[in-house]
């Protein structure tokens, strides 16, 4: 059987991370559809182990201003640890890095540039509104880190299939308690990063482009001839 291209190829790969947005707050059916496309992920089970909060308008401010607040005291309280090694992940990271920080005009021996250009990340980079992706802590929690991660991706194409955009922002887990605070959230429940969206065209830095290492980097096949030809 052959497979052709459908319009999900097209969805899939046009889908970036923008770091500026727009203000204008997206409707009411189109929240709910993300949220209803999000929730047909698979999980481990069938488990679903997501709880979302979804914040915009006043609230949204306010949680930003609690966020900037950590940030200026130093009050992080990550529940994960974020650690690239020091081989070809951090060499990936650090060229994102580059290229964003490159696209702003901010150098490298910036430190206050580039920190402002971090706090952005805590006012969801002008979004109007944010996601936080909260889990429940089972067992070594990667089974269900996952799960959240496949209800993620759903959640990040279907608002690339409404002409929208959103970020992973892992950096918002960096300040898990304070975010928790802020909503009421049980301890029991961990943060592992929010979405925000949707972005502003006419940003420079979302013009950054996304590359991706080859197929055969990533890729190992057994007995499966003819799929790397053409790379």
């Amino acid at each position: 059987m052959t497979g052709t291209a459908s319009p999900f190829t097209d969805i899939a790969r046009a889908r970036r991370s923008p770091r500026r947005f727009l203000a204008t707050p997206l409707s009411p059916s189109d929240i709910r559809g993300v949220l209803e496309d999000a929730q047909t992920a698979p999980s481990n089970s069938n488990t679903q182990p997501w709880t979302v909060h979804v914040v915009s308008g006043a609230q949204r401010s306010a949680l930003s201003g609690e966020l900037l607040r950590a940030e200026e005291e130093g009050r992080t309280s990550p529940d994960f640890t974020a650690d690239y090694g020091e081989g070809v992940y951090l060499e990936r990271a650090q060229a994102l890095a580059a290229s964003h920080y490159g696209a702003r005009g901010i150098a490298r021996s910036d430190r206050e540039g580039r920190r402002a250009a971090v706090r952005e990340n805590l006012e969801f980079y002008g979004a109007p509104h944010v996601a936080l992706l909260f889990m429940p802590a089972l067992g070594d929690g990667v089974r269900t880190a996952g799960d959240i991660g496949m209800y993620a991706q759903n959640f990040l194409l279907s608002l690339a299939a409404r002409g929208l955009a959103g970020i992973p922002q892992t950096i918002l887990g960096v300040y898990a308690d304070t975010v928790r605070e802020f909503l009421g959230v049980p301890e029991e429940l961990k943060l592992l990063f929010g979405i925000s969206g949707t972005a502003d065209p006419a940003a420079p830095v979302n013009a950054v482009g996304r590359e991706r290492v080859p197929l055969q980097q990533s890729v190992v096949l057994h007995d499966t001839p003819g799929v790397l030809d053409r790379e």
